[in-house]
């Protein structure tokens, strides 16, 4: 046999009314959090008892959803009223212009200009900020000085190796050959690299079969000569 249809009006009995208000409260509280769950909505109730005693449920911030809620009320009043619209964004621009021009004061008093109007607590507060900006400022200079030091320690490091691996391959191609490095071929003549090689041209007239073999030839500077100052 089915439940009757009950009619939804005040319970003159309190504590029957009692017994109703907790059944139906925990079944909407319930409720709400399934819904929140299930259709991942936000969702957030409040529930005053006839004694005053408050009951809440809210999926995220309770102080959050009354602010979205306000807004959102706020919002939409807007939108059906077009007059409080145009005056709510004549607030928000009149806002911005204030906002504005207090940066560019602050800007103005940063770089020492306009100057005046401030008391000395206003200096001294300006002078701390001066301090404070001065400070970070410093640490992020010293920091990237520190990485581009660590950087050059890094590269002079790496010369260093590379250095070593090529004075090694040198080293093992000369006692395989069993020649000096600092022995170079030119010309087929040895020369060492640290020895002072100082060449004189001098250019002389060739002697002709027809001339008199007695006369001396003109000397016009043809003479090569190669000296060599070994250490």
């Amino acid at each position: 046999m089915g439940r009757g249809k009950i009619v939804i009006r005040r319970i003159d009995n309190s504590t029957s009314r009692q017994v109703t208000f907790s059944k139906r409260r925990n079944g909407l509280l319930k409720k709400a959090k399934e819904l929140a769950i299930l259709c991942d909505a936000e969702v957030g109730v409040m529930i005053f008892s006839s004694t005053g005693k408050l009951y809440d449920f809210s999926s995220t911030s309770m102080k959050s959803i009354i602010e979205r809620y306000n807004k959102s009320k706020a919002e939409h009043h807007q939108l059906v009223n077009p007059t409080s619209e145009v005056k709510f964004w004549q607030r928000e621009a009149a806002f911005l212009r204030q906002q504005l021009q207090n940066l560019q004061e602050s800007h103005r008093q940063i770089k020492g200009e306009e100057l005046s109007g401030l008391t000395v607590k206003d200096l001294k507060n300006l002078e701390s900020q001066l301090e404070m900006s001065l400070c970070s400022i410093r640490r992020k200079k010293d920091h990237l000085l520190t990485d581009e030091i660590q950087e050059l320690k890094r590269k002079a490091n790496l010369i260093h190796q590379e250095n070593v691996e090529l004075y090694k391959k040198v080293c093992g191609t000369r006692n395989v050959t069993g020649v000096t490095t600092d022995v170079l071929l030119t010309n087929g003549f040895g020369i060492r690299k640290d020895s002072y090689a100082s060449v004189n041209l001098q250019l002389c007239q060739p002697q002709q079969q027809n001339c008199d073999l007695t006369a001396k030839p003109i000397n016009l500077g043809l003479q090569f000569a190669l000296e060599n100052k070994m250490h």
